[in-house]
């Protein structure tokens, strides 16, 4: 309907959260017919860095769910992993050291530790409620696709827990908090 009257429609999903946006950081993700995102780069460029994903309507938004569960799991292993460290004695500092001079070192372990779990603010900026959904679209998107899922469902079920825990509008990173 759009194309019949010469308007293009394009799929800019984001991530990089509220410090992204603020900052101009965000990754933009982008489908839809090329020229199109050509034109509008210098929009997207004002936010963050632009990607264009593929011509195929909803790529970006698959884009974004692929990235959000890679999110997810890391923040959710590096909670687990510094739960048994804890119990087992070590310094939670020195095992972010550790894993960050390491090839443990994750986005969770290099910002999201240090700003919101270790000081025990757990204010990142994302809600538990958010991510939990996101999760779940990409085990629905998954699952559409005929495509395994065997890593993504405990994913999922470990964020539907923090999420009936914790409450929906908690920050994401309480994801520990089920754990301890």
């Amino acid at each position: 309907v759009l194309r019949e009257h010469d308007i293009a429609a394009l799929d800019s999903p984001v991530s990089g959260g509220v410090h992204g946006a603020l900052a101009g950081t965000l990754a933009v993700m982008v489908s839809g017919p090329r020229g199109e995102f050509e034109i509008l780069h210098p929009v997207w460029s004002a936010i963050g860095h632009a990607t264009f994903v593929s011509e195929q309507a909803g790529a970006a938004q698959t884009m974004k769910l692929i990235n959000n569960l890679i999110a997810a799991t890391t923040l959710a292993v590096t909670a687990e992993t510094m739960v048994l460290g804890v119990k087992a004695g070590l310094d939670p500092q020195v095992m972010i050291d550790v894993l960050n001079a390491g090839s443990g070192g994750t986005h969770a372990s290099r910002d999201k530790f240090p700003r919101a779990v270790l000081p025990r603010t757990f204010d990142y900026g994302f809600a538990t409620g958010l991510m939990t959904k996101d999760v779940l679209l990409y085990l629905d998107e998954a699952r559409t696709q005929g495509s395994p899922v065997a890593l993504a469902e405990p994913v999922a079920r470990l964020w539907e827990r923090t999420q009936a825990e914790e409450g929906a509008e908690s920050d994401f990173t309480s994801v520990v908090k089920p754990m301890e």
